[in-house]
């Protein structure tokens, strides 16, 4: 039956694959896309940004969708908004079309990060759910790779216009999700709650969790007897305010700065374009591996010591960066040793986990509201960091140092966050955490 569930969250995931690829499939398609349509730092700035509005009106709008019509339907949109985006961005020659379908692209993200591991959290057993959950970050950093590769490869190929063979890529995963989401059951703990008990109890069986319906079902019943909530009624201040702080911070390490301009960042450090397109693979490697190790140890480690590590080596190699961008004359090899020391770092703690932990820290009854708060939360932000990041390093010739500082202190502040602050959540079911918080 694990195996079962786990199957189920590796389709569930692939929209997470899907995620990774649309947000750094830009990074190869930015200076051309600037020269083309002879872009300054600001409008740049706007059309890399623009995806990320998306992600935040996506993560924003989905929630209540979600716990109306349930999370399968909501996939299948999902897959169908990334196909569309793919499609568009590939053929158009208008830059504010361009902008318009990057922005459906980015709508297609938010609502993917809300209702991914979502899902996945509810329908996998509490002993291996960091893991299944997990799933969907790692199928993130594996699009995040076959983005960068797809980019090395098709760099050049058809001359000026290689960049929209790199966007068109996401069309085939696109397609390959939206089928394979036939072959999955909506989520049990939706159909529970929303009254469709029969359902619910066949699915759990075949899930080899018949205990969880009990368990949902006596859960929603103390929540005012599955009175429709709000959000922020006062009971849920305790997850609303972990998912947030954990969220801001998930995108103050300059993570998404660094994915959508990383061939840039290599100029910056010295190298020349091919080197760092080449540089860029290295860096999505680097992000890949190590989230696979962190799943491995997700469910035995727990969640705050995986991103107390990371805290403490993300502030190291920040810092290390920085310090290399202050005078650059020649190529550092030792700054992609850096960046990719803090991909480990962030691969194996906050990437991680921050899906995970804002799909297990709310209620049944409000999990898809909390779910959307946290993803939104996540995306103000990385929209915030992503479009002012070129204006700081065009505007100074220590753009680059300032930008790392700042990101490196964040890390800082983040560990102390953690470690004093942060609760547990492995190997509990979400209804124990519920207790635990005090939530009645």
């Amino acid at each position: 039956m694990t195996k079962k569930a786990s199957n189920i969250a590796l389709i569930a995931a692939l929209g997470g694959f899907l995620f990774g690829f649309e947000v750094s499939v830009i990074s190869g398609a930015e200076q051309v896309i600037q020269k083309l349509w002879e872009l300054d730092s600001f409008w740049l700035g706007f059309t890399v940004a623009s995806s990320l509005i998306g992600t935040v009106l996506g993560s924003l709008i989905i929630g209540k969708p979600t716990q109306k019509y349930g999370r399968k339907p909501v996939l299948f949109l999902i897959a169908a908004l990334y196909l569309l985006s793919a499609i568009g961005c590939a053929i158009v020659s208008s830059w504010l079309i361009f902008v318009l379908f990057r922005f459906l692209g980015g709508i297609a993200v938010g609502a993917s990060s809300v209702v991914g591991p979502m899902y996945i959290s509810e329908i996998a057993p509490a002993k291996i759910r960091g893991r299944l959950a997990g799933m969907f970050q790692l199928n993130i950093v594996a699009g995040i790779l076959v983005a960068y590769l797809t980019n090395y490869l098709l760099a050049g190929y058809g001359g000026d216009e290689s960049w929209r063979y790199m966007l068109a890529a996401m069309g085939v995963p696109a397609i390959v999700f939206f089928i394979l989401l036939f072959f999955i059951p909506e989520s049990p703990r939706w159909l529970a709650v929303s009254g469709k008990i029969t359902e619910a109890q066949l699915i759990f069986q075949q899930l080899g969790q018949e205990e969880a319906l009990k368990q949902v079902l006596d859960e929603h019943n103390k929540q005012d007897k599955g009175k429709k909530e709000s959000l922020f009624n006062g009971k849920y201040n305790k997850p609303i305010f972990y998912a947030m702080l954990l969220a801001m911070f998930n995108q103050l390490s300059g993570i998404n700065a660094i994915l959508y301009y990383a061939p840039r960042v290599f100029e910056m450090a010295g190298f020349d374009r091919a080197d760092a397109f080449q540089q860029s693979v290295f860096i999505g490697l680097a992000n890949f591996i190590f989230t696979m190790l962190a799943m491995t140890v997700i469910d035995k480690f727990g969640r705050k010591k995986l991103l107390l590590i990371g805290a403490a080596g993300m502030t190291v190699f920040l810092v290390l960066t920085a310090t290399n961008l202050m005078n650059v004359s020649e190529a550092n090899p030792l700054t992609l040793v850096y960046l990719v020391g803090f991909i480990a770092c962030f691969a194996f703690s906050q990437g991680a986990v921050i899906w995970v932990f804002i799909a297990e820290i709310f209620p049944n009854a409000v999990r898809a509201q909390g779910a959307a708060l946290g993803s939104f939360t996540h995306w103000i932000m990385a929209a915030v960091i992503s479009w002012v990041f070129p204006i700081i390093v065009e505007g100074s010739v220590l753009g680059g140092f300032y930008s790392f500082v700042f990101y490196g202190i964040m890390m800082l502040l983040s560990f102390l966050f953690i470690w004093r602050v942060m609760p547990e959540t492995k190997g509990k079911s979400l209804e124990q955490i519920q207790q635990e918080l005090g939530i009645k």
